[in-house]
């Protein structure tokens, strides 16, 4: 089964969207850290991709989407159920670490979920950037922490 990857044009610059048959493997901007380098056959036509596209150019014009596509990111048992929390994090709402290793059921992980969170694949659609620190303060993001000031905004959440 082969990996496919394409590219899509945003607001905040180029995304790379990577999918295979299962679903999509990742949603990466260019300055991402956890981008694999074998993102696999380039095939702008995969059907997965034309569904996030149109969703991404909803979310990037200020709707509230509820992102609906398949995920099959790769990761460790415990990153899936940190993956898997952050989508239940309402649009335009911020969650501390703390308050995502309580809704995994794990509070003592705080920084485990903070790792985990640190390497989700599928940036925006699996909402990491609404994760911020206990104090309010924005914290890092693999995509640069100005492009996750920039998400929060186009949700309406004014951050510091």
């Amino acid at each position: 089964m082969a990996n496919r990857f394409t590219y899509y044009d945003s607001p905040l610059g180029t995304v790379t969207l990577q999918a295979n048959e299962q679903g999509l493997l990742g949603v990466w901007f260019e300055t991402h850290t956890t981008k694999p380098e074998d993102l696999g056959i380039q095939e702008d036509s995969f059907p997965i991709f034309q569904s996030v596209k149109e969703q991404l150019e909803r979310y990037f014009a200020g709707d509230a989407v509820q992102f609906d596509v398949p995920i099959a990111a790769k990761g460790t048992p415990f990153q899936q159920s940190v993956w898997h929390a952050l989508t239940t994090i309402p649009y335009g709402e911020t969650w501390s670490y703390a308050q995502l290793a309580d809704a995994i059921g794990n509070p003592k992980a705080v920084r485990a979920v903070g790792l985990a969170n640190g390497k989700n694949p599928v940036s925006v659609i699996v909402p990491c950037h609404r994760v911020i620190g206990k104090n309010g303060k924005l914290t890092g993001y693999a995509g640069g922490i100005e492009r996750k000031q920039r998400l929060l905004t186009i949700e309406g959440i004014g951050q510091e």
